[in-house]
Protein backbone atom coordinates (compact mmCIF):
# COMPACT_ATOMS: atom_id res chain seq x y z
CA UNK A 1 0.00 0.00 0.00
CA UNK A 2 1.30 3.56 -0.91
CA UNK A 3 1.23 5.37 2.54
CA UNK A 4 -1.11 7.57 3.25
CA UNK A 5 1.72 10.67 3.99
CA UNK A 6 5.22 10.26 3.69
CA UNK A 7 7.33 9.65 6.70
CA UNK A 8 8.97 13.47 5.74
CA UNK A 9 5.14 14.83 5.60
CA UNK A 10 4.37 13.01 8.60
CA UNK A 11 7.63 14.08 11.24
CA UNK A 12 7.18 17.48 9.99
CA UNK A 13 3.73 18.03 10.86
CA UNK A 14 3.45 15.93 14.39
CA UNK A 15 6.94 15.61 15.74
CA UNK A 16 9.06 12.39 16.00
CA UNK A 17 9.49 10.01 18.57
CA UNK A 18 8.56 6.00 19.48
CA UNK A 19 4.36 5.43 18.61
CA UNK A 20 1.81 3.78 20.62
CA UNK A 21 0.97 -0.03 20.25
CA UNK A 22 -1.87 -1.68 21.01
CA UNK A 23 -0.60 -3.95 23.52
CA UNK A 24 2.78 -4.73 25.35
CA UNK A 25 4.68 -7.58 24.00
CA UNK A 26 2.50 -7.52 20.36
CA UNK A 27 4.92 -8.29 17.78
CA UNK A 28 4.90 -6.99 14.07
CA UNK A 29 4.76 -9.73 11.43
CA UNK A 30 5.02 -7.76 8.24
CA UNK A 31 7.12 -4.48 7.55
CA UNK A 32 6.28 -1.52 9.14
CA UNK A 33 5.57 1.40 7.74
CA UNK A 34 8.20 4.00 7.08
CA UNK A 35 7.70 6.13 10.47
CA UNK A 36 9.22 5.78 13.55
CA UNK A 37 5.88 5.86 15.38
CA UNK A 38 3.85 3.15 13.96
CA UNK A 39 0.35 4.66 15.81
CA UNK A 40 1.09 8.08 14.83
CA UNK A 41 -1.91 10.33 13.01
CA UNK A 42 -2.07 9.67 9.20
CA UNK A 43 -3.83 11.93 6.96
CA UNK A 44 -7.49 10.53 5.51
CA UNK A 45 -8.18 10.34 1.99
CA UNK A 46 -10.26 12.99 2.57
CA UNK A 47 -11.68 15.23 5.35
CA UNK A 48 -14.10 13.10 7.29
CA UNK A 49 -17.17 13.14 9.04
CA UNK A 50 -15.87 11.23 11.73
CA UNK A 51 -12.77 11.14 14.35
CA UNK A 52 -13.44 8.12 16.18
CA UNK A 53 -15.70 4.70 16.26
CA UNK A 54 -17.47 3.78 19.30
CA UNK A 55 -18.99 0.08 18.35
CA UNK A 56 -22.41 -0.64 20.73
CA UNK A 57 -22.10 -5.11 20.03
CA UNK A 58 -24.84 -6.85 20.90
CA UNK A 59 -23.64 -9.93 20.54
CA UNK A 60 -25.86 -13.47 20.43
CA UNK A 61 -28.15 -11.25 18.02
CA UNK A 62 -30.86 -9.37 18.66
CA UNK A 63 -34.66 -9.32 17.49
CA UNK A 64 -35.37 -6.79 14.53
CA UNK A 65 -38.72 -7.41 14.49
CA UNK A 66 -38.91 -6.82 18.20
CA UNK A 67 -36.74 -3.78 18.65
CA UNK A 68 -36.76 -1.19 15.34
CA UNK A 69 -38.76 -3.18 12.77
CA UNK A 70 -42.22 -3.16 13.99
CA UNK A 71 -44.22 -6.15 11.93
CA UNK A 72 -48.18 -5.53 12.27
CA UNK A 73 -48.47 -8.30 9.41
CA UNK A 74 -46.57 -10.89 11.82
CA UNK A 75 -48.37 -9.66 14.47
CA UNK A 76 -51.55 -10.16 12.70
CA UNK A 77 -50.80 -13.56 11.20
CA UNK A 78 -49.52 -14.79 14.94
CA UNK A 79 -49.47 -18.59 14.87
CA UNK A 80 -49.58 -19.27 11.26
CA UNK A 81 -47.65 -20.93 8.55
CA UNK A 82 -45.37 -17.97 7.00
CA UNK A 83 -45.30 -17.68 3.27
CA UNK A 84 -43.95 -20.66 1.34
CA UNK A 85 -41.72 -18.09 -0.78
CA UNK A 86 -40.34 -16.37 2.32
CA UNK A 87 -39.25 -19.65 4.01
CA UNK A 88 -35.82 -20.98 3.63
CA UNK A 89 -33.73 -24.18 5.70
CA UNK A 90 -34.21 -24.50 9.05
CA UNK A 91 -37.70 -22.17 9.04
CA UNK A 92 -39.67 -25.21 7.20
CA UNK A 93 -42.46 -25.90 9.75
CA UNK A 94 -42.68 -23.21 11.95
CA UNK A 95 -44.86 -20.77 12.44
CA UNK A 96 -45.27 -16.68 12.46
CA UNK A 97 -44.80 -15.18 15.26
CA UNK A 98 -45.83 -11.75 16.61
CA UNK A 99 -43.56 -9.61 18.71
CA UNK A 100 -44.79 -9.38 22.31
CA UNK A 101 -43.64 -6.00 22.65
CA UNK A 102 -45.49 -3.03 21.76
CA UNK A 103 -44.35 -0.53 19.43
CA UNK A 104 -44.54 3.40 19.51
CA UNK A 105 -43.51 6.51 17.37
CA UNK A 106 -41.00 8.73 19.05
CA UNK A 107 -39.21 11.71 18.52
CA UNK A 108 -40.06 14.65 15.86
CA UNK A 109 -39.35 12.19 13.23
CA UNK A 110 -41.94 9.65 14.10
CA UNK A 111 -39.72 6.62 14.38
CA UNK A 112 -41.54 3.01 15.51
CA UNK A 113 -39.21 1.75 18.35
CA UNK A 114 -39.77 -1.21 21.16
CA UNK A 115 -41.08 -0.47 24.42
CA UNK A 116 -38.14 -2.87 25.11
CA UNK A 117 -36.31 0.96 24.81
CA UNK A 118 -37.75 3.92 26.64
CA UNK A 119 -34.42 5.51 27.33
CA UNK A 120 -33.38 5.09 24.35
CA UNK A 121 -36.04 6.03 22.04
CA UNK A 122 -35.68 9.66 23.79
CA UNK A 123 -32.59 9.74 21.19
CA UNK A 124 -34.47 8.38 18.19
CA UNK A 125 -34.22 12.10 16.60
CA UNK A 126 -30.12 11.29 16.50
CA UNK A 127 -30.39 8.09 15.55
CA UNK A 128 -30.42 6.62 11.85
CA UNK A 129 -31.78 3.52 11.85
CA UNK A 130 -30.86 1.14 8.94
CA UNK A 131 -33.53 -1.89 9.06
CA UNK A 132 -32.41 -3.21 5.78
CA UNK A 133 -29.19 -5.01 7.07
CA UNK A 134 -28.14 -8.90 5.36
CA UNK A 135 -24.74 -10.73 6.25
CA UNK A 136 -24.13 -14.10 4.77
CA UNK A 137 -24.33 -17.19 7.05
CA UNK A 138 -27.25 -17.27 9.88
CA UNK A 139 -24.23 -19.19 12.06
CA UNK A 140 -22.47 -17.07 14.96
CA UNK A 141 -18.75 -17.73 14.16
CA UNK A 142 -18.74 -16.80 10.62
CA UNK A 143 -21.42 -14.30 11.11
CA UNK A 144 -19.06 -12.79 13.94
CA UNK A 145 -16.22 -12.48 11.79
CA UNK A 146 -17.97 -11.31 8.87
CA UNK A 147 -19.16 -8.13 10.98
CA UNK A 148 -15.96 -7.71 12.86
CA UNK A 149 -13.30 -8.36 9.97
CA UNK A 150 -15.50 -8.41 6.47
CA UNK A 151 -14.36 -12.38 5.70
CA UNK A 152 -16.19 -15.67 7.25
CA UNK A 153 -12.50 -17.15 7.50
CA UNK A 154 -10.67 -16.28 11.11
CA UNK A 155 -7.57 -15.00 8.55
CA UNK A 156 -8.80 -11.24 8.38
CA UNK A 157 -7.89 -8.35 10.50
CA UNK A 158 -11.19 -6.57 12.33
CA UNK A 159 -12.10 -3.55 11.03
CA UNK A 160 -10.49 -2.04 14.47
CA UNK A 161 -7.24 -2.88 13.28
CA UNK A 162 -7.99 -1.48 9.46
CA UNK A 163 -8.95 2.09 11.09
CA UNK A 164 -5.86 2.04 13.36
CA UNK A 165 -3.69 1.41 10.64
CA UNK A 166 -4.53 3.39 8.13
CA UNK A 167 -5.14 6.62 10.78
CA UNK A 168 -3.46 5.94 13.29
CA UNK A 169 -4.24 7.30 16.76
CA UNK A 170 -4.58 10.69 17.94
CA UNK A 171 -3.20 9.38 21.74
CA UNK A 172 0.01 8.08 21.76
CA UNK A 173 0.19 7.19 25.43
CA UNK A 174 -2.85 4.53 24.52
CA UNK A 175 -3.49 1.94 22.23
CA UNK A 176 -5.39 3.10 19.25
CA UNK A 177 -8.14 0.10 19.61
CA UNK A 178 -9.65 -0.96 22.51
CA UNK A 179 -12.39 -3.84 23.12
CA UNK A 180 -14.23 -4.33 26.43
CA UNK A 181 -15.82 -7.35 26.92
CA UNK A 182 -16.34 -9.02 30.56
CA UNK A 183 -14.92 -12.56 29.44
CA UNK A 184 -14.85 -13.47 26.31
CA UNK A 185 -17.69 -13.38 22.85
CA UNK A 186 -17.96 -16.89 20.95
CA UNK A 187 -14.68 -17.20 18.15
CA UNK A 188 -12.82 -14.68 20.58
CA UNK A 189 -9.74 -12.84 20.11
CA UNK A 190 -9.80 -13.48 16.45
CA UNK A 191 -12.67 -10.88 16.01
CA UNK A 192 -10.10 -7.73 17.69
CA UNK A 193 -7.18 -9.50 15.50
CA UNK A 194 -4.74 -7.67 13.45
CA UNK A 195 -4.33 -11.19 11.47
CA UNK A 196 -1.90 -10.21 8.62
CA UNK A 197 -1.03 -6.47 9.36
CA UNK A 198 1.63 -5.53 11.71
CA UNK A 199 0.71 -6.05 15.72
CA UNK A 200 0.88 -3.09 16.84
CA UNK A 201 -2.98 -2.61 15.08
CA UNK A 202 -3.99 -5.37 17.48
CA UNK A 203 -7.13 -4.86 19.44
CA UNK A 204 -6.18 -4.43 23.41
CA UNK A 205 -9.34 -6.45 25.24
CA UNK A 206 -9.94 -5.09 28.75
CA UNK A 207 -12.22 -7.14 31.01
CA UNK A 208 -14.62 -4.41 32.41
CA UNK A 209 -16.56 -6.83 34.60
CA UNK A 210 -14.29 -5.48 37.25
CA UNK A 211 -12.62 -2.14 36.84
CA UNK A 212 -9.40 -1.66 38.52
CA UNK A 213 -7.93 1.35 37.04
CA UNK A 214 -4.08 -0.40 38.47
CA UNK A 215 -4.86 -3.30 37.32
CA UNK A 216 -7.07 -2.94 34.18
CA UNK A 217 -4.41 -4.08 31.87
CA UNK A 218 -2.48 -7.13 33.32
CA UNK A 219 1.44 -7.25 33.98
CA UNK A 220 1.16 -3.01 32.93
CA UNK A 221 2.91 -1.83 36.08
CA UNK A 222 6.18 -2.57 37.19
CA UNK A 223 6.12 -2.49 41.26
CA UNK A 224 10.03 -2.58 41.28
CA UNK A 225 11.02 0.39 39.49
CA UNK A 226 10.77 4.19 40.26
CA UNK A 227 9.20 5.96 36.60
CA UNK A 228 12.61 7.67 36.54
CA UNK A 229 14.74 4.61 37.11
CA UNK A 230 12.42 2.97 34.55
CA UNK A 231 12.85 5.55 32.53
CA UNK A 232 16.56 5.30 32.55
CA UNK A 233 16.29 1.25 31.49
CA UNK A 234 14.28 1.86 28.43
CA UNK A 235 16.95 4.17 27.21
CA UNK A 236 19.39 2.16 27.51
CA UNK A 237 17.75 -0.90 26.06
CA UNK A 238 16.49 1.25 23.63
CA UNK A 239 19.94 2.90 22.41
CA UNK A 240 20.90 -1.48 22.51
CA UNK A 241 17.80 -2.07 19.86
CA UNK A 242 19.32 0.72 18.03
CA UNK A 243 22.64 -0.72 17.52
CA UNK A 244 21.56 -3.75 16.97
CA UNK A 245 18.94 -2.66 14.14
CA UNK A 246 21.32 -0.76 12.43
CA UNK A 247 23.74 -3.08 12.18
CA UNK A 248 21.48 -5.55 10.17
CA UNK A 249 20.38 -2.74 7.96
CA UNK A 250 17.29 -1.30 9.75
CA UNK A 251 15.13 -4.17 8.34
CA UNK A 252 13.61 -5.95 11.58
CA UNK A 253 10.01 -5.41 11.45
CA UNK A 254 9.83 -7.66 14.93
CA UNK A 255 12.34 -5.32 16.70
CA UNK A 256 10.79 -2.50 15.46
CA UNK A 257 7.33 -3.73 16.94
CA UNK A 258 9.22 -4.86 19.99
CA UNK A 259 10.87 -1.20 20.60
CA UNK A 260 7.32 0.08 20.40
CA UNK A 261 5.92 -2.04 22.70
CA UNK A 262 8.59 -1.43 25.38
CA UNK A 263 7.77 2.20 25.45
CA UNK A 264 4.12 2.23 25.31
CA UNK A 265 3.84 -0.51 28.27
CA UNK A 266 6.01 2.44 30.30
CA UNK A 267 3.44 5.14 28.92
CA UNK A 268 0.44 3.06 29.80
CA UNK A 269 1.56 2.98 33.29
CA UNK A 270 0.56 6.51 33.77
CA UNK A 271 -2.16 7.79 31.37
CA UNK A 272 -4.23 4.01 30.95
CA UNK A 273 -4.73 4.04 34.43
CA UNK A 274 -6.24 7.67 35.17
CA UNK A 275 -8.20 6.61 31.85
CA UNK A 276 -10.44 3.88 33.27
CA UNK A 277 -10.52 5.67 36.65
CA UNK A 278 -14.45 5.88 36.81
CA UNK A 279 -14.06 7.26 40.26
CA UNK A 280 -12.96 10.67 38.75
CA UNK A 281 -16.50 10.91 37.23
CA UNK A 282 -19.20 13.17 39.08
CA UNK A 283 -21.95 11.49 40.47
CA UNK A 284 -24.37 12.75 38.38
CA UNK A 285 -22.33 11.10 35.73
CA UNK A 286 -22.71 8.12 37.69
CA UNK A 287 -26.65 8.16 37.89
CA UNK A 288 -26.55 8.65 34.35
CA UNK A 289 -25.09 5.60 33.02
CA UNK A 290 -26.66 3.60 35.41
CA UNK A 291 -24.62 -0.01 36.85
CA UNK A 292 -23.59 -3.00 35.70
CA UNK A 293 -20.29 -4.02 32.98
CA UNK A 294 -22.02 -2.26 30.20
CA UNK A 295 -22.57 0.62 31.74
CA UNK A 296 -19.62 1.25 32.96
CA UNK A 297 -18.30 -0.18 29.67
CA UNK A 298 -19.99 2.46 28.05
CA UNK A 299 -18.67 5.55 30.12
CA UNK A 300 -15.01 4.24 29.91
CA UNK A 301 -16.04 4.63 26.10
CA UNK A 302 -16.97 7.79 26.24
CA UNK A 303 -13.25 8.72 28.55
CA UNK A 304 -11.18 6.76 25.78
CA UNK A 305 -13.13 9.08 22.94
CA UNK A 306 -12.29 11.80 25.31
CA UNK A 307 -8.11 11.03 25.36
CA UNK A 308 -8.43 10.52 21.32
CA UNK A 309 -8.87 6.47 21.19
CA UNK A 310 -9.64 5.40 17.27
CA UNK A 311 -12.17 2.75 18.00
CA UNK A 312 -13.44 1.30 21.03
CA UNK A 313 -15.84 -1.73 20.91
CA UNK A 314 -17.94 -2.57 23.21
CA UNK A 315 -19.57 -6.11 23.65
CA UNK A 316 -22.72 -6.32 25.76
CA UNK A 317 -21.63 -9.18 27.57
CA UNK A 318 -19.45 -12.05 27.93
CA UNK A 319 -20.33 -15.57 24.98
CA UNK A 320 -23.86 -14.91 22.94
CA UNK A 321 -26.20 -13.17 25.39
CA UNK A 322 -28.16 -12.00 23.04
CA UNK A 323 -28.89 -15.69 21.14
CA UNK A 324 -32.72 -16.08 22.73
CA UNK A 325 -33.86 -19.39 21.01
CA UNK A 326 -35.62 -20.50 24.34
CA UNK A 327 -37.34 -17.49 25.09
CA UNK A 328 -37.61 -14.16 23.37
CA UNK A 329 -39.13 -12.17 26.56
CA UNK A 330 -35.52 -12.62 27.73
CA UNK A 331 -34.97 -9.81 25.32
CA UNK A 332 -36.95 -7.44 27.94
CA UNK A 333 -33.65 -8.16 30.47
CA UNK A 334 -30.76 -7.68 28.19
CA UNK A 335 -33.01 -4.21 27.07
CA UNK A 336 -33.47 -3.67 30.62
CA UNK A 337 -29.22 -3.81 30.93
CA UNK A 338 -28.28 -1.85 28.10
CA UNK A 339 -31.34 0.70 27.65
CA UNK A 340 -30.09 3.61 29.77
CA UNK A 341 -26.61 3.25 29.36
CA UNK A 342 -26.91 4.09 25.63
CA UNK A 343 -29.20 6.75 25.94
CA UNK A 344 -26.57 8.16 28.48
CA UNK A 345 -23.63 7.62 26.33
CA UNK A 346 -25.64 9.27 23.03
CA UNK A 347 -26.52 12.45 25.65
CA UNK A 348 -22.90 12.53 27.27
CA UNK A 349 -21.27 12.55 24.20
CA UNK A 350 -23.83 15.31 22.75
CA UNK A 351 -23.19 17.50 26.27
CA UNK A 352 -19.22 17.32 25.83
CA UNK A 353 -19.59 18.61 22.02
CA UNK A 354 -17.92 14.99 20.87
CA UNK A 355 -20.82 13.42 19.57
CA UNK A 356 -20.31 14.84 16.27
CA UNK A 357 -17.19 13.85 15.75
CA UNK A 358 -17.91 9.93 17.35
CA UNK A 359 -19.26 7.42 15.04
CA UNK A 360 -21.51 5.38 17.48
CA UNK A 361 -22.65 2.14 16.03
CA UNK A 362 -25.06 -0.53 17.56
CA UNK A 363 -26.19 -3.94 16.40
CA UNK A 364 -25.08 -7.72 16.55
CA UNK A 365 -23.76 -10.36 14.10
CA UNK A 366 -27.43 -11.04 12.85
CA UNK A 367 -31.31 -10.65 13.55
CA UNK A 368 -33.80 -13.41 14.55
CA UNK A 369 -36.67 -15.11 12.71
CA UNK A 370 -40.10 -13.89 12.30
CA UNK A 371 -40.93 -17.44 13.00
CA UNK A 372 -40.45 -19.01 16.44
CA UNK A 373 -38.65 -21.87 17.70
CA UNK A 374 -39.92 -23.75 20.32
CA UNK A 375 -42.71 -22.25 22.01
CA UNK A 376 -41.50 -18.58 22.34
CA UNK A 377 -38.10 -18.10 21.32
CA UNK A 378 -36.42 -17.39 17.60
CA UNK A 379 -33.78 -18.22 15.61
CA UNK A 380 -30.51 -16.91 14.20
CA UNK A 381 -31.45 -14.73 11.02
CA UNK A 382 -29.24 -13.34 8.44
CA UNK A 383 -31.49 -11.86 5.46
CA UNK A 384 -33.29 -8.81 6.71
CA UNK A 385 -32.05 -7.36 10.51
CA UNK A 386 -31.67 -3.80 11.85
CA UNK A 387 -28.07 -1.79 12.94
CA UNK A 388 -28.56 2.11 13.71
CA UNK A 389 -25.76 4.24 13.17
CA UNK A 390 -25.69 7.71 15.44
CA UNK A 391 -23.20 11.12 14.69
CA UNK A 392 -20.20 10.88 13.14
CA UNK A 393 -21.57 11.78 9.77
CA UNK A 394 -25.59 10.29 9.53
CA UNK A 395 -28.63 11.88 8.94
CA UNK A 396 -30.55 12.19 12.31
CA UNK A 397 -34.42 10.91 12.98
CA UNK A 398 -33.97 9.11 9.36
CA UNK A 399 -35.10 5.58 8.74
CA UNK A 400 -33.04 3.55 5.63
CA UNK A 401 -34.52 0.29 3.78
CA UNK A 402 -37.00 -2.17 4.81
CA UNK A 403 -37.43 -5.67 5.26
CA UNK A 404 -40.52 -7.36 4.01
CA UNK A 405 -44.07 -7.10 5.68
CA UNK A 406 -42.95 -10.07 7.90
CA UNK A 407 -39.54 -8.99 8.57
CA UNK A 408 -38.03 -12.00 6.49
CA UNK A 409 -35.59 -10.27 3.64
CA UNK A 410 -34.56 -6.91 3.06
CA UNK A 411 -36.09 -6.20 0.31
CA UNK A 412 -35.87 -2.02 -0.30
CA UNK A 413 -31.86 -0.25 -0.16
CA UNK A 414 -30.55 -3.84 1.06
CA UNK A 415 -27.31 -2.88 2.88
CA UNK A 416 -24.62 -6.17 3.36
CA UNK A 417 -22.01 -5.83 5.93
CA UNK A 418 -19.88 -5.16 3.19
CA UNK A 419 -21.79 -1.75 2.38
CA UNK A 420 -21.65 -0.71 6.02
CA UNK A 421 -17.73 -1.45 6.63
CA UNK A 422 -17.43 1.02 3.43
CA UNK A 423 -19.62 3.41 4.97
CA UNK A 424 -17.87 3.67 8.44
CA UNK A 425 -14.92 3.81 6.46
CA UNK A 426 -15.95 6.90 4.07
CA UNK A 427 -16.95 8.59 7.56
CA UNK A 428 -13.58 8.77 8.83
CA UNK A 429 -12.21 10.07 5.87
CA UNK A 430 -11.22 6.82 4.20
CA UNK A 431 -11.85 5.27 0.44
CA UNK A 432 -12.40 1.50 1.37
CA UNK A 433 -10.91 0.87 -2.23
CA UNK A 434 -7.83 2.25 -1.36
CA UNK A 435 -7.29 1.45 2.35
CA UNK A 436 -5.18 -1.80 1.15
CA UNK A 437 -2.30 -4.01 2.56
CA UNK A 438 -0.16 -6.29 0.85
CA UNK A 439 0.37 -9.91 1.76
CA UNK A 440 1.10 -13.10 0.51
CA UNK A 441 1.36 -11.57 -2.99
CA UNK A 442 -2.12 -9.95 -3.35
CA UNK A 443 -3.38 -6.24 -1.77
CA UNK A 444 -5.85 -6.94 1.00
CA UNK A 445 -8.70 -4.58 2.30
CA UNK A 446 -11.62 -4.66 4.51
CA UNK A 447 -14.44 -5.16 2.20
CA UNK A 448 -12.40 -7.14 0.16
CA UNK A 449 -13.94 -7.05 -3.16
CA UNK A 450 -17.11 -5.67 -2.42
CA UNK A 451 -19.07 -2.94 -0.40
CA UNK A 452 -20.98 0.75 -1.78
CA UNK A 453 -20.87 3.68 0.17
CA UNK A 454 -24.60 4.11 1.47
CA UNK A 455 -24.51 7.44 0.86
CA UNK A 456 -28.44 7.93 1.52
CA UNK A 457 -27.82 7.82 5.36
CA UNK A 458 -25.48 10.64 4.40
CA UNK A 459 -25.63 13.61 6.67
Amino acid sequence: MTPLFTRREMLGSIGGGFGAVGLAGMLAQEALADSASPLAPKLPHYAPKAKRVIFLFMNGGPSHVDTFDPKPELTRHNGQAPPASLVKGGQAGRTLMGSPFKFEKRGKSGIEVSELYPELSTCIDDICVIRSMATDIPNHEPALLMMNSGNIQPTRPSMGSWLTYGLGSVNQNLPGFVVLCPGKPVVGPQLWSNSFLPGIYQGTHINNRSIDPKHVIPDVNNSRLSRDAQRKQLDLLNRMNVTHREARGNADPMLEARIASLEMAFRMQFEAQEAFDLSKETVATRGLYGTGDFADACLISRRLAERGVRMTQVYYGNDQPWDDHGDILNHRNHAKNSDRAIAALLKDLKSRGLFEETLVVWGGEFGRTPTSQGAKGRDHHNTGFTMWMAGGGVKRGHVHGATDEMGFVAVQDKVHVHDLHATILHLMGIDHEKLTYRYSGRDFRLTDVHGTVVKSILA
